[in-house]
């Protein structure tokens, strides 16, 4: 996809891979339309980004609310003539053992990783397909087809939107709305808790900064790629994990104790800071932090 005059709207786009992502897009040519829970975050990404207010536009919007979610769509099918490109980014995890999740983090992390990006990408359709040139960009996450452990709601989640692309795909296919759907793997963002920072060094996991995350979406977008995972040995993982799922069950068994030593430290922690679980544990944040 040609990407110089491109108009993009980007969920979650206040930081992490939204922020970065939107800098790669800015520099192939394209607009940034920034969309986020926080005016004070969007206003420092869009100062921090130097574009001029033709290119870089920010919208506060709760992907939870339905009227937020029907201004986003107003906004976004008129900005600079509308959107050419959706990018499904924002996101929230809460990295624990499931007897422990509160049910409103489990519902939130389905509400806006799963049912958000599908009623955007269903809103937006019409306008996408009006376009000489279209793209549907669906951030998922390697734990988007490898279940792991310490979260389950979360690779829920990203099952269900690895699934949706693959399907919209599909319906799609000989038009002119591309689908993309991206499994980044872990990523030094913010929607990282000290408990996963603590698990990644325990368990040697390699993190990738947002910059080369953006930059491979960046690259897969312009050559129309449909279904991408970033890392190795992710890659090898997922393939085993279709073929063989018993062997990647050895695997974690394996790590299952420090999962669960770190889990339980994360908890110990928001005990020991008085922190309500669903005011702040809950809250979402961009997604840069996918995995």
């Amino acid at each position: 996809m040609r990407l110089e005059g491109a108009r993009v709207l980007i969920t979650g786009g206040a930081g992490g891979i939204g922020r970065a992502l939107a800098r790669e897009l800015l520099d192939a040519g394209a607009s940034v339309l920034l969309a986020g829970r926080s005016a004070t975050a969007l206003a420092d990404a869009a100062r921090a980004l130097g574009g001029d207010d033709a290119r870089v536009g920010t919208l506060v919007a709760d992907l939870t609310s339905a009227a937020d979610r029907l201004r986003l769509v107003a906004c976004a099918s008129t900005w600079n003539g509308g959107i050419d490109v959706l990018v499904n980014n924002a996101g929230v995890s809460h990295f624990g053992l499931y007897g422990d999740a509160a049910p409103e983090c489990i519902e939130q992390t389905l509400a806006i990783d799963l049912l958000a990006p599908m009623l955007l990408v269903r809103a937006l359709l019409p306008t996408l397909s009006k376009r000489p040139q279209a793209a549907i960009v669906n951030v998922g996450s390697v734990f988007g087809a490898i279940g792991y452990p310490g979260n389950a709601a979360y690779s829920a989640a990203k099952f269900g939107l690895r699934g949706f692309s693959e399907a919209l795909r599909r319906e799609l296919g000989g038009g002119t709305v591309r689908v993309l759907h991206v499994a980044p793997r872990a990523t030094r963002t913010a929607i990282n808790s000290r408990a996963v920072e603590a698990l990644n060094l325990d368990l040697g996991v390699a993190t990738d900064a947002p910059e080369t995350v953006a930059a491979w979406i960046r690259e897969r977008l312009e050559r129309g790629l449909a279904d991408c995972t970033l890392g190795w040995p992710e890659r090898l993982f997922v393939k085993l994990n279709a073929l063989l799922p018993r062997l990647v069950d050895g695997a974690l068994r394996k790590q299952l104790p420090a999962i669960k030593r770190h889990a339980a430290a994360g908890v110990r922690a928001d005990d020991d800071a008085a922190r309500p679980t669903v005011e702040i544990s809950c809250t979402p944040v961009p997604i840069g932090g996918s995995r």
